[in-house]
């Protein structure tokens, strides 16, 4: 859970803070580059429905954990895009892809057994670069300094005046 809640909290902040640059970022967009965010953790279906089992359905090779790489994070985007109406696709496909890639990032920072992490770049390269290893996904402190820095943004955005009408 302090995953989730960290992957949200950083779209959060990224996202206000562009919206102090860019004025059409309202928010509305702010909550779609939230949803970004949890676009490469549609791979814990896992939790629901095995690898496995579905291999066993299909009769094919399967694996959950390619949604949680760069490009069916790029299709998912486009599938998000193809969602709204077509004068909102291009901040659409900007703040979704925001939120998506500030999660992969992220987590190319987690402690793994290894020593790198996942093929960050995939389709594109199977190369695994070398994590720092700073934390784990169950670990609260991300979770804790993420949501200070939320806060703190949300306190500058009042401070400036609402940039955002509803």
């Amino acid at each position: 859970m302090p995953d989730l809640l960290s992957h949200a909290l950083l779209a959060y902040s990224l996202a206000m803070v562009a919206s102090w640059r860019y004025e059409w970022i309202t928010q509305p967009y702010v909550t779609v580059a939230m949803a970004g965010a949890f676009i490469p953790d549609m791979a814990k279906a896992e939790l629901v429905l095995s690898s496995a089992r579905i291999e066993q359905l299909l009769g094919v090779p399967f694996d959950w954990f390619g949604l949680h790489t760069t490009g069916a994070v790029i299709c998912s985007v486009l599938i998000g895009v193809l969602l709204v109406h077509a004068k909102e696709r291009k901040q659409v496909f900007f703040l979704l892809s925001l939120g998506a890639s500030s999660h992969l990032i992220a987590d190319a920072f987690l402690l793994k057994p290894t020593g790198v992490s996942y093929p960050l770049l995939w389709p594109l390269t199977r190369i695994y670069p070398p994590t720092p290893g700073l934390y784990l996904s169950t670990d609260v402190g991300p979770a804790i300094v993420l949501g200070t820095i939320a806060l703190l943004v949300y306190g500058v955005t009042r401070y400036q005046g609402e940039p955002y009408e509803s």
